[in-house]
């Protein structure tokens, strides 16, 4: 009975440290996609949604903490503001085809100590650990 017992303690340890190192991984977000890919403000506000594929299930998820911004022949600009959530107004004036972009951290184990750190492309992104998404708008 006693080597009965052991062996199944030596089975149950073993079956978790193998299912513990299988799981270490973290989940990264690899990429993101925005929905509408392009629009036509015609006047009134557009709602951007993200979208973040990861490396492990669940993935694509509809992306609700992300960072907003606009810009015009990659510069910023103030003609477009985009609110926390992804709705997109033209300002008063503003004419002409604009990117939306929203960013994310990849939450990979690489990005060390640049996790948070505004992009700094003001388009979005500033390399491996922000991972960015862009769209069309064009403002009447």
């Amino acid at each position: 009975m006693k080597k009965y017992v052991l062996s199944v303690s030596l089975l149950a340890i073993l079956a978790i440290a193998i299912t513990l190192a299988c799981g270490s991984s973290p989940r990264v977000l690899q990429s993101l996609s925005l929905s509408s890919p392009a629009a036509d403000a015609q006047g009134n506000p557009v709602q951007f949604t993200a979208t973040g594929y990861f490396n492990r299930q669940p993935s694509p998820v509809k992306l609700v903490s992300t960072n907003w911004g606009a810009c015009y022949q990659n510069q910023r600009t103030s003609s477009v503001s985009v609110s926390a959530n992804g709705l997109a107004q033209c300002a008063a004036g503003a004419v002409g085809t604009y990117t939306v972009w929203t960013w994310a951290e990849s939450s990979a184990d690489s990005c060390g100590g640049n996790n948070g750190e505004v992009p700094a492309n003001p388009c979005g992104g500033a390399g491996e650990c922000q991972v960015t998404g862009t769209a069309q708008l064009t403002c009447p």
